[in-house]
């Protein structure tokens, strides 16, 4: 059943699981730009904490060093030693579909053999469709809707929904492996990519968790409410135009953004909101260059950050 079961203890709703449920997977720790990925999890299991299918073994897959635990002092006592977690739930979704849920840290040990379980839990759960998502920093506006890239072996829901088609090499996942074996298999897996304004990408972007929402609610075929996301965003919008309202710099950079953007998509199927009027990429030089600007801009005195 499991390659190794001391990475895995089994939980109380492991024989619960019907079959054919979908799973959905959310890893954080790896360019979380917007913290979308740990926002996503935390709408998820504040709509239903589910119950624990299967759960890994940090001492196994994760480096302390990199996620240290966290403790609670209460006077002079520790009162509380919380590790971080890494778990397999059953969920229902806002109609009361059951769904599964992959979620907690990246492991950052032992991936062949965690992708090895993940594929025998898959077998043996006889998932139906597998969905998960990262998010990366990119030249696009927060003034324009939240876009996704998409990979994997969907072909109409990446049509419809996919931004962006490349050919690059970058720098993996854990769930890469997981995507890149399913794919082989031809069991239906897509990843989501959520695009977030650059110059955002170390703040807590609410629109950034929604796409991720509804992204995961289109490909796995479940209801997830983001009411409560979208009153975030209005706060969050507000507070960064008022500051963007201070920084003519700025404000410069996303009309430029707002023109390539919107010159680019107007008119076309594909969207893609960070190529220019010739569909060309900008290089990694010129994003550098546009970001130390505006980094430059918030370092002068006087300037509000």
């Amino acid at each position: 059943m499991l390659s190794d079961p001391a990475m895995y203890r089994v939980g109380e709703a492991w024989h619960a699981v019907p079959q054919g449920l979908p799973l959905v997977a959310l890893l954080s720790g790896y360019r979380d730009a917007g913290q979308t990925v740990r926002q996503g999890i935390e709408a998820l299991l504040s709509q239903d904490e589910g119950r624990v299918v299967a759960e890994f073994d940090p001492d196994l897959l994760l480096d302390y060093r990199a996620r240290r635990p966290v403790v609670k002092l209460d006077g002079n006592e520790v009162t509380e030693y919380r590790v971080p977690r890494l778990d397999l739930r059953l969920l229902s979704d806002s109609l009361g579909q059951p769904f599964l849920l992959l979620s907690g840290f990246e492991p950052d040990f032992r991936w062949e053999r965690f992708t090895l379980d993940l594929l025998r839990l898959h077998e043996h759960f006889g998932v139906s469709t597998t969905t998960w998502a990262h998010s990366i920093p990119m030249p696009v506006p927060h003034t324009r809707p939240s876009r996704l890239a998409v990979t994997g072996n969907r072909p109409d829901f990446i049509d419809n929904n996919s931004v962006w088609r490349t050919n690059v090499e970058v720098p993996a996942h854990a769930l890469h492996e997981l995507e890149f074996e399913l794919t082989s298999r031809s069991e239906p897996v897509v990843d989501l990519v959520v695009l977030i304004p650059h110059y955002l990408a170390d703040s807590a972007v609410p629109a950034g968790a929604m796409k991720l929402l509804e992204g995961i609610g289109s490909a796995a075929g479940i209801m997830i409410d983001t009411e409560s996301l979208r009153e975030r965003d209005r706060v969050f919008l507000t507070d960064v135009d008022a500051q963007i309202a201070e920084n003519e710099e700025m404000q410069r950079l996303i009309r430029a953004f707002e023109a390539q953007y919107d010159g680019v998509v107007r008119g076309t199927p594909q969207e893609n909101p960070f190529a220019d009027a010739d569909g060309e990429m900008p290089s990694a030089d010129e994003i550098a260059d546009e970001l130390e600007r505006y980094l430059s801009a918030r370092r002068r005195p006087g300037e509000n950050s």
